[in-house]
């Protein structure tokens, strides 16, 4: 039984990936996709970050009540 390990892709394929990239959204809309993929990016670091810190502030023995 042979096992398949996902693991980084090579150089080959990534430069697979970047021509099928420029071939489906062209040369010109390429920095508004990446632009917009860094924004998506930074807005769930900052998400899951806040989440963290709303947990830290909260005391662990008290109990919200929503009245």
């Amino acid at each position: 039984m042979h096992t398949v390990a996902i693991g980084m892709p090579g150089m080959w394929e990534l430069l697979l990936i970047l021509a099928i990239v420029l071939i489906f959204f062209g040369v010109g809309k390429l920095p508004k996709v990446l632009k917009s993929m860094g924004e998506g990016v930074r807005e769930f670091r900052k998400a899951s970050q806040g989440d963290d810190e709303e947990d830290k502030a909260k005391p662990s023995g008290e109990v919200e009540k929503n009245l």
